[in-house]
């Protein structure tokens, strides 16, 4: 795939993401020429009818900022609707339960957040009956025999946190069509620059925009695209009134600045964390670096015809004790110990140590090694990150 090279619109990736070419962009300067589109902070606009009506009434039900950042986010994905979160499980959540009745059923990769895995098992299991099967879903034939007529969605991440799996979208978006399900994929981990999983066949896609999207680690939010129409109003009416779980004003404006350096950073990030992971799989105290851009992960094949770059984030098990691992993470200074992803920041976090209880997964999830470091490489210099590794590892 060339995703930044031939763009669904008319300009490519980077102009897009940039959006002062960009019609929408355009629309909400409120007639003063901003060559940055102004944050709109007020609850309610004055009401008027006829060729005077205002489209904006109430910022729950809709905001000039944060319909312009719905709107590039869209035209990033390749979609016709985008709508944005209070957060990134906000954005999960919302899709779930707008998209699945009660008592209806969900077929989930088992690789996903832990944060995902508890909303599933929970929430939609243990609060509104929702059946909830977890496959291995790099096998698509896994999700094929999982599915049913009665299935309502099929849930995968790709790549997946924290193990970097993938899932091979354009099959999967096969199988859902045949049973007439919808198809959702967090495609945070990747970002829209280097993976478009609409124009692979699914039917909704969220971001995490708190993740690469926002990219310095200043904005906690959540996005939904989606080109389907009916299930658009079906999010929508949760975002607005069922739920009224929406982006801010300001975190509009936060995202809508970072993503115009989305492009720049992603080539920055995927070079940065090739170095690293190079540098990883060649030390002796590492047993293996998940890492899609090396040829030694087992779906190096997928993620090259599917992504067209391997994102920054990586994951490796390390060789020794928790006592030694504890040690080795107390001793980086350029990488920070940390959770969350997708800043211009270096951080690593082992869910063994640092979040206990998320790392205490149920059964039917996918078991994550105890010495497993998760790394989100940043934006430093790629010699002085693995210098830091390099004097910090035993």
């Amino acid at each position: 795939m060339t995703r930044h090279d031939d763009h669904t619109n008319e300009n490519r990736f980077a102009t897009v993401a940039v959006g002062a070419a960009e019609t929408g962009m355009h629309l909400h300067r409120g007639g003063t020429n901003d060559v940055v589109p102004p944050i709109h902070l007020s609850t309610t606009f004055e009401w008027a009818s006829g060729e005077e009506a205002n489209e904006h009434d109430y910022s729950r039900e809709s905001n000039p900022t944060r319909a312009a950042l719905e709107e590039q986010l869209a035209r990033l994905e390749g979609g016709e609707h985008g709508l944005t979160f209070a957060s990134g499980m906000a954005a999960t959540s919302t899709t779930m339960l707008a998209l699945v009745s009660p008592g209806g059923h969900i077929v989930s990769s088992d690789s996903i957040y832990s944060g995902t895995e508890k909303l599933l098992t929970e929430l939609a299991a243990g609060h509104f009956d929702i059946n909830v099967d977890f496959v291995d879903a790099r096998d698509p034939e896994n999700i094929a025999a999982a599915v049913d007529s009665d299935t309502d969605l099929i849930w995968v991440e790709t790549p997946s946190n924290p193990l970097i799996r993938l899932c091979d979208i354009q099959a999967i978006s096969d199988i859902a069509d045949a049973h007439d399900a919808q198809f959702g994929v967090d495609s945070t981990f990747a970002s829209p620059y280097f993976q478009a999983p609409l124009e692979l066949g699914a039917d909704v896609v969220i971001h995490s925009t708190t993740k690469y999207l926002n990219g310095h680690s200043d904005s906690i939010g959540g996005a939904v695209i989606t080109d389907d129409g009916e299930a658009f109003e079906q999010l929508a009416f949760a975002q607005q009134v069922g739920l009224g779980n929406m982006l801010s004003p300001f975190d509009c404006y936060l995202v809508a600045r970072g993503t115009k350096t989305l492009p720049a950073r992603m080539e920055h990030h995927e070079k940065n964390a090739m170095a690293v992971a190079r540098f990883l799989e060649s030390h002796e105290r590492v047993d293996r670096v998940h890492y899609p851009g090396l040829e030694s992960h087992p779906q190096h094949e997928l993620a090259s015809e599917q992504m067209s770059g391997y994102s920054g984030m990586l994951s490796f098990e390390f060789d020794g004790t928790l006592i030694e691992l504890e040690a080795f993470i107390e001793e980086l200074e350029v990488f920070t110990p940390g959770a969350s992803l997708g800043g211009v920041e270096s951080l690593v976090e082992v869910p063994s140590l640092m979040i206990p209880d998320e790392f205490s997964r149920g059964e039917a999830t996918a078991e994550i090694p105890e010495t497993l470091v998760r790394v989100s490489v940043g934006l430093e210099d790629a010699e002085d990150l693995c210098k830091d590794l390099r004097t910090a590892l035993p």
